[in-house]
């Protein structure tokens, strides 16, 4: 995962402000599978919620991680991050460099979904907007300033973060978790995240990139089927009223298109929304040099 460091915190900083200040909650038990990751870790004055279910659909459990700050004197800012891995791997807890947040006074949620080989699309982005719903209706117990939630992802989880954020009060999605409250959130950081499920699925970008199976395979029995595509994929709900967005992108990555960044930041800019596209020269799909992390 792409470290961030002071040069993202200071893009979001006149909408994240806050001060840390935590109690301790209860041990959890983790499962033997995920031992070998190693554990987030946070200053000692957060506290963690681990697994803390946020959605249930069938037999499955939807569980985030959150860092978060009770004793704060006023709710904090929020991150929400998801994970990548083509809408079918990873897991939350491969997930780290959240110490420039922390730092930051800022709360993280870490999330995870459903994958394509338990459920196929829309599963993820229902799940996504299940976890936000979860964490605006929660606000009070997290201490969260619902006005400053950011949502954070790479590959598939920036797919996720951009549909979280750009769907807004669109509740085309929301079928599992109903919640009268407004739902929006103050920013995205897109970190080399799918904007066209449909391009990346068919289109001919080219021998620099290599063709993958997780778009056809998330889509699933909708694999053939355009319109849907379209409604699953972020840079189709572009309009004025997006919240800002931060764009990270190589421009050599070989498994997502460079030019699919390129033209979701041509949509957000013919809109007027406040948006930036960070090019990292020669980088790969999140695989940057030391030295260019250092850069961002």
């Amino acid at each position: 995962m792409l470290r961030l460091t002071s040069r993202f915190i200071f893009v979001f900083s006149t909408l994240l402000v806050s001060s840390v200040v935590l109690l301790a909650q209860p041990a959890t038990t983790i499962p033997d599978s995920l031992k070998k990751y190693k554990p987030v870790e946070y200053p000692s004055k957060f506290s963690a919620a681990l697994n803390e279910v946020y959605t249930r659909v069938g037999d499955w459990e939807g569980r985030m991680d959150v860092y978060y700050q009770p004793g704060a004197a006023t709710p904090t800012p929020l991150v929400i991050n998801i994970h990548g891995g083509g809408w079918k791997n990873g897991v939350k807890e491969n997930q780290g460099g959240f110490t420039p947040f922390f730092k930051a006074g800022i709360a993280i949620a870490n999330i995870e979904y459903r994958m394509t080989d338990y459920a196929t699309a829309p599963a993820a982005i229902e799940d996504a907007r299940c976890a936000l719903i979860f964490l605006i209706q929660n606000a009070n117990r997290f201490n969260i300033d619902i006005n400053k939630i950011v949502v954070m992802g790479g590959s598939a989880g920036g797919h996720l973060a951009l549909m979280t954020g750009l769907l807004a009060n669109n509740r085309i999605f929301d079928k599992n978790c109903k919640s009268g409250k407004d739902i929006k959130v103050a920013a995205i950081i897109d970190k080399w995240g799918i904007t066209d499920v449909w391009a990346w699925a068919y289109n001919d970008y080219g021998p620099s990139v290599r063709k993958s199976k997780s778009p056809t395979d998330w889509l699933g029995p909708k694999k053939n089927d355009e319109a849907f595509a379209k409604m699953v994929s972020p840079i189709w709900y572009v309009n004025k009223k997006a919240p800002p967005i931060l764009i990270i992108h190589g421009d050599a990555d070989s498994t997502v298109p460079y030019v699919q960044s390129q033209e979701l930041l041509e949509k957000l800019k013919s809109f007027g929304v406040r948006s930036e596209l960070i090019t990292v020269t020669g980088g790969g799909h999140g695989k940057f040099s030391k030295e260019k992390n250092t850069d961002l």
